[in-house]
């Protein structure tokens, strides 16, 4: 499952000895090139503790583990009354939450990616773009007690993307002690997603006339939401608009089966992706599922007939499924259900860092599934979901944060074939497409507004050479310097209904510019969603003058 022209960096942290608690070291695991193994020892410092213990007041939902020499509860202003100083020059909201988890990922970033360890990364990224790929970058945590902390939100100044959210460095977590995959291990034709959903929280007791009662109609709301989470990734999976021709999708649902009804289906079905929804608590042997209100599975127990029964990816919307147990306060190393799945060969693990809304986790799901039909790896889906929810709910809100994910060494991040160069699509004018009424999109130029060029099928290659879509002859365009496209998504005030929005995804040398209520911003090698008459230059300040349009149905033309 690896590939030749796969680009990863692979960072390690490990905690030096016992007797030094507060002393780390930092190597490089993997590199794309010979100089870039490098090592490097770095401290622990207070600032940091500071930051994570006031994360865990003002976020979680569950008494996590400490980081060692933490001196007390109480958590000073540290510096954000200086983080704010430079948020309010870079335009940043001053919010206490929007500070708290901007000086906490501006500080992990700045201590993971310090000395040698900062230009193994530089380089690496520099090889990435100069063979304009992304460049994926796993961090392996050996240390128990730093897995709780959000490591998907470090960024390198405030202002500027979490690692989380770039198209270009494609993050994710990882260990090295993990079973081998298996050779005959292949690319599949199509999505076949497994849909398990197990029992609710299980803690309220109730008596046996209770059960009986409730029995029947709790079931019945069970069938239902499985119907609606059907529904959602098969529409996620099927409602593409792109030149890439979609993957086919099929869901097959389980209702609170016994651990043999589960080990059957799996058995019998060709399953790519497991996706389970339901109660979940940490334990030692990678957590406890709760499949029915007296049944339960166990991390060690499912990998079995997960590697068994070739699962790639193993999909969890349950509370902690990234996070280890806890034993006397202290966190037990391996002992998070994504950790154990990949430590017996499970390809890829999503779950959940902490608790997460249905409403975020229904969101977080659709545009996933709908990444994957369109044959993006697993690590770029999960980042462009990402993105949705911090669209949706906001920077300083935890919902993006919550998502984490484990990718095995030698996994790839690919289900079903990439799209090639040359892929025949379906034209726009065809009979599939015949009685659809949208709306139209184009790009528009300023100076000559009757210049005008539509966006077909949903997308639009922007470029200097020839073969793009829209073709800009100025020094500063890149040959293929960006895409405009459509994604779209279930409308939150009637799920029934699908919302398009446009995004602008950039792979220039030079960035893209676009213009806002406050000014212009560049986004470079980056996606962002593009509103209607938003005015673009590609490339320069000075460039062509452009302007994004969406209009109400109508013939399509193009001059």
């Amino acid at each position: 499952m690896t590939s030749s022209d796969n680009l990863c960096l692979s960072l390690a942290i490990a905690r030096l000895t016992a007797a030094d608690p507060d002393h780390y070291a930092i190597w490089v695991l993997k590199s794309p090139y010979p100089g870039g193994y490098v090592h490097h020892d770095c401290v622990w410092n207070n600032v940091l503790s500071q930051g994570w213990q006031g994360w865990q007041q003002m976020f979680s939902l569950r008494g996590l583990p400490q980081v060692p020499h933490i001196p007390s509860a109480y958590v000073p202003q540290f510096v954000l009354e200086a983080v704010s100083e430079e948020e309010e020059a870079a335009g940043q909201p001053r919010s206490y939450s929007s500070r708290l988890m901007q000086h906490l990922g501006v500080n992990l970033w700045q201590w993971l990616f310090d000395g040698p360890i900062q230009s193994s990364v530089d380089q690496s990224l520099g090889i990435a773009m100069g063979q304009n790929k992304p460049l994926r970058l796993r961090l392996e945590i050996r240390d128990p007690d730093l897995i709780a902390l959000p490591w998907e939100i470090m960024q390198p100044q405030p202002g500027r993307q979490a690692i989380s959210l770039s198209q270009q460095i494609l993050f994710s977590r990882t260990t090295s002690v993990v079973d081998p995959l298996p050779d005959e291990l292949e690319l599949d034709p199509a999505l076949q997603i497994l849909l398990v959903l197990g029992q609710d929280d299980p803690s309220h007791l109730e008596t046996d006339a209770e059960s009986d009662r409730n029995s029947v109609d709790r079931f019945l709301q069970l069938q239902e939401e499985a119907d609606a989470l059907k529904t959602i990734l098969e529409q996620g999976a099927s409602n593409i608009d792109s030149f890439i021709p979609s993957v086919p999708c099929q869901v097959d649902t389980l209702l609170r089966p016994s651990p043999a009804e589960l080990i059957k289906q799996l058995e019998h079905g060709e399953y790519n992706v497991f996706f389970y929804a339901g109660h979940g608590v940490p334990a030692p042997d990678g957590g406890l599922l709760f499949l029915q209100q007296n049944a339960t599975l166990n991390g060690t127990e499912l990998a079995q007939v997960l590697t068994r029964c070739q699962v790639k990816l193993a999909v969890f919307n349950t509370c902690w499924g990234a996070q280890p147990d806890q034993n006397s306060q202290q966190a037990i190393p391996r002992s998070s259900l994504a950790e154990v799945l990949l430590h017996h060969g499970v390809p890829a693990v999503l779950a959940m860092r902490d608790s997460i809304a249905d409403e975020e986790a229904l969101s977080f799901i659709q545009v996933f599934a709908q990444s994957l039909a369109e044959r993006l790896p697993v690590d770029q889906a999960v980042a462009i979901a990402r993105q949705h929810l911090l669209t949706l709910y906001k920077f300083n809100q935890p919902a993006w944060t919550l998502p984490v994910l484990y990718m095995h060494p030698e996994f790839d991040g690919e289900l079903v074939p990439p799209a090639r160069e040359g892929m025949t699509a379906l034209p726009s004018d065809s009979g599939a497409w015949l009685g659809e009424q949208m709306e139209v999109a184009s790009i528009r130029s300023v100076d000559q507004p009757d210049t005008v060029w539509p966006i077909y099928g949903g997308l639009m290659r922007v470029g200097r050479l020839p073969d793009n879509d829209l073709v800009i002859s100025e020094p500063w365009v890149s040959q293929k310097h960006a895409e405009i496209f459509r994604r779209n998504t279930q409308s939150a005030d009637s799920p029934d209904q699908f919302e398009a929005t446009y995004f602008l995804r950039d792979f220039s040398r030079y960035g893209t510019f676009f213009r806002e209520a406050e000014g212009w911003k560049q986004v470079h090698r980056q996606e962002v969603p593009l509103n209607a008459g938003t005015q673009l230059r590609f490339g320069s300040s000075r460039g062509q003058l452009l302007e994004f349009v969406v209009e109400g149905p109508s013939p399509s033309s193009q001059n």
